[in-house]
């Protein structure tokens, strides 16, 4: 249990973590993996690269510092990190050389401002945080071997059909070897896939969104084949997701983490908007075939994507609009084509906007849930905050740590 007096040390330091906090997590991060070299079998390399986790670290430490004595409002924010934790099988054990790489980060960026009063309040609160993420952890752990079908861990699942469904996207069928039934999930979560490319020193996890809803035999993870920004070292980024794409075959086994994720449908009568951009639209198609064939919540859905190549599932969204008339799509293409069919393949040209937007949208209050890269999540809150959204009626998974700091702390 903290003290009062350390509560107050924790959230009279927020001035400085707000000045420094990029800086001490990225000295974090770097003693901790040049110390603790087998935790890259957990972490993602080009997110450290790219400094997307260091800022998305230290967004959340401070929400929690911010917070320390109102701990129930950051809900939202332990869900979805212990989720991700879930899905990585973080332990008890990982939380004590964490903290003490924290402690000593602090140490090292603020020098004689980190005061052994500073630092007892910090190892107190990280204290207290680790209880709270362990106990949350412990129970999705506890849950996941438990329910129908479950296991603990990394379990073999057999490719039964691999899809291509865009030039960028191929879907993979995954039943179990041995015919059990498969646990069911809540539209919107994912799957931890673990996986050991060859010549490489670690082992490396992704999530990847489960694309289509529960049926109790098979999932569908549906995995973009990504390429290398410049500033990445392509042996890192898009690791895992080439060797899906070229590696992986029919008949394979891949290994898998059972369902997590908080990026889930909220249970109310409220009209639904789904947004997705590129690759986002994997879980927003789970929730979209959910809604249509499920529920009489009206739901619009609404895909942004590159061009007609890049299009993925168009066909599943043209069938789902036909068979239920509370479903209805919009679907957004950049560049357009001579080939492209306007009420066919796309039905606006461009990007997403308030003006091609509104005409579309739900006249009564309506629940927003939006995922894709970190450009189309930034472009959708400018819209949503034009038309005055209110951010309780706001839902959102980003497939990246967000660049920008500021944005990821307004999201913690």
């Amino acid at each position: 249990m903290m003290l009062q007096q350390q509560k107050e040390i924790v959230q009279a330091t927020v001035p400085v973590l707000q000045q420094y906090g990029e800086a001490i997590t990225t000295v974090f991060y770097t003693t901790l993996f040049e110390e603790n070299p087998s935790l890259f079998n957990i972490f993602n390399p080009a997110n450290q690269q790219n400094g997307g986790q260091a800022r998305s670290l230290a967004a959340s430490i401070l929400a929690y510092a911010a917070h320390i004595d109102r701990l129930d409002q950051l809900g939202g924010m332990v869900n979805r990190i212990t989720h991700k934790h879930a899905s990585l099988e973080v332990q008890p054990e990982h939380y004590p050389i964490v903290g003490d790489h924290l402690l000593r980060a602090i140490r090292t960026v603020l020098g004689d401002a980190a005061t052994p009063e500073v630092i007892d309040a910090w190892a107190a609160a990280y204290g207290q945080l680790a209880e709270i993420m362990t106990g949350v952890e412990q129970k999705l752990y506890t849950e996941g071997r438990s329910q129908l079908g479950g296991w603990a861990g990394y379990s073999p699942l057999t490719v039964e059909r691999k899809v291509v469904e865009s030039d960028v996207i191929t879907s993979f069928h995954l039943v179990s070897p041995t015919g059990a039934p498969l646990p069911t999930f809540l539209p919107g979560q994912y799957l931890g896939v673990k996986a050991q490319v060859p010549d490489s020193p670690f082992e490396q996890i992704r999530q990847y969104s489960l694309s289509r809803v529960p049926n109790g035999r098979t999932y569908r993870i549906s995995v973009k084949r990504e390429s290398a920004p410049a500033h990445i070292a392509a042996a890192q980024n898009g690791l895992i997701s080439n060797h899906l794409h070229e590696s992986v075959h029919e008949g394979d086994t891949i290994l898998a983490h059972v369902p997590q994720g908080d990026f889930v449908l909220r249970d109310n009568d409220k009209p639904v908007v789904l947004l997705s951009g590129g690759v986002g639209i994997t879980p927003a198609i789970c929730m979209f075939e959910h809604l249509a064939r499920n529920s009489k919540r009206p739901v619009l859905f609404v895909h942004a994507t590159m061009q007609r190549s890049h299009h993925a599932f168009s066909d599943e969204t043209r069938e789902l609009t036909a068979a239920h008339p509370h479903a209805r799509a919009l679907v957004y293409y950049e560049k357009v084509t001579p080939a492209d069919v306007q009420g066919r393949d796309f039905d606006a040209a461009g990007r997403i906007s308030i003006d091609s937007l509104r005409p579309y949208l739900p006249q009564q209050p309506a629940d927003f849930y939006y995922c894709g890269p970190v450009g189309f999540m930034g472009a959708v809150e400018g819209v949503l905050d034009s038309l005055n959204v209110p951010l309780a009626d706001r839902y959102s998974e980003a497939f990246a740590p967000d660049p920008s700091f500021v944005t990821e702390l307004a999201k913690a």
